[in-house]
């Protein structure tokens, strides 16, 4: 599908923002997305591992693989979306108002935005935590050395005011450089525009990824945030709030049952257990309450993969990933010593 750049909505829209006000729908959003013929998606300004292009100009990555999941639940086709290049600062206020059906792009679940902007986030598909990309030739090794340095952020995020928070809880005195594009921030920090950038630390690792000399950049060992991150749809309308959610819960269930886009056809001539022959729609009516055909969770697995799948391919340790080590870490499933957790499907 055609991308639909949303870059040209200006700062001021967002002036005197507090409280969205909810749609009104005639139809439901997912009576509009049929009709339409295919989902709009909204994601970053390119960055590796989450939202990138290819040499082909095709959008790939985390994020990305999590809007062809909801598509394919939708359509069968994961290749059904419209994909939506949208900055930090103007994101919120396009899917609120109806331009987007849907948000996967890096964005931090927080109180105010849960409560306040007339959002809903649908779960976590990364759990994350700021820190501070730093050129090696300083030779810090921590962020508390940073004291009066001056540091590239983006605007219109969380990253800004934790960062302000951390330095003034630790008497560090640094000096914010806003920026609305990621790459304008990261052509200024290479550039020497600025001491340090500071992001969530998969951005930063994302960041680094595109430096020619990437070896001559670190990330400082502080985490100075939680940054739980996970796709966002408008309040207003609960079905397709759970159908969002959970083709999030399908990707990270179908990883805890074994069930892969290789095996995925095996598991559905002979499932290895009741719960799997739910998932798969070979048994119940889980689809009913979505609107939904019986195999679309088959469908996302066989045609996105399941969550350790779409890792592995973008966010980790594989050829053309961006090096982000999963063994160990919040982003584990809960069954190797991690966060990642869905419901049952019963």
């Amino acid at each position: 599908m055609k991308k639909l750049s949303l870059l040209g909505l200006g700062i001021g829209f967002l002036a005197g923002f507090t409280v969205m006000a909810e749609p009104v729908m005639a139809q439901s959003t997912l009576e509009q997305i049929k009709q339409r013929g295919h989902l709009r998606c909204q994601i970053g300004t390119p960055a590796p591992g989450f939202y990138s292009l290819d040499a082909n100009g095709q959008w790939q990555g985390s994020d990305v693989s999590m809007c062809r999941a909801v598509a394919t639940a939708i359509f069968g086709d994961p290749s059904k979306v419209e994909f939506q290049s949208v900055t930090s600062a103007v994101r919120f206020t396009a899917l609120a108002n109806g331009e987007s059906d849907m948000l996967s792009r890096t964005a931090t679940w927080t109180a105010f935005r849960d409560t306040q902007l007339g959002l809903k986030f649908a779960g976590i598909n990364f759990y994350d935590g700021q820190g501070f990309l730093v050129p090696k030739s300083l030779g810090l090794k921590s962020a508390l050395e940073l004291k009066g340095a001056t540091v590239c952020v983006l605007t219109g995020t969380t990253t800004e005011l934790n960062m302000t928070d951390y330095s003034r809880t630790n008497n560090l005195d640094l000096k914010p450089v806003v920026f609305e594009d990621s790459n304008v921030r990261d052509e200024t920090y290479r550039n020497g525009g600025c001491d340090a950038v500071t992001n969530d630390k998969s951005g930063l690792a994302s960041t680094r990824s595109k430096f020619a000399n990437a070896n001559d950049h670190v990330i400082l060992p502080e985490t100075i945030s939680k940054e739980p991150l996970g796709p966002v749809t408008r309040n207003g309308d609960d079905q397709w709030f759970q159908i969002v959610r959970w083709s999030l819960f399908a990707m990270i269930a179908a990883e805890e049952y074994g069930v892969t886009s290789a095996n995925v056809d095996q598991m559905l001539a002979k499932p290895p257990s009741p719960e799997v022959a739910r998932f798969l729609g070979v048994e119940g009516e889980l689809n009913k309450g979505l609107g939904l055909e019986k195999n679309w969770a088959y469908n996302i697995i066989k045609k996105v993969g399941n969550y350790g799948e779409v890792y592995e391919k973008y966010m980790g340790e594989g050829p053309g990933a961006i090096g982000i080590p999963r063994a160990g870490s919040q982003n584990a499933l809960w069954t190797k010593g991690g966060l990642m957790y869905a419901p049952p499907f019963r």
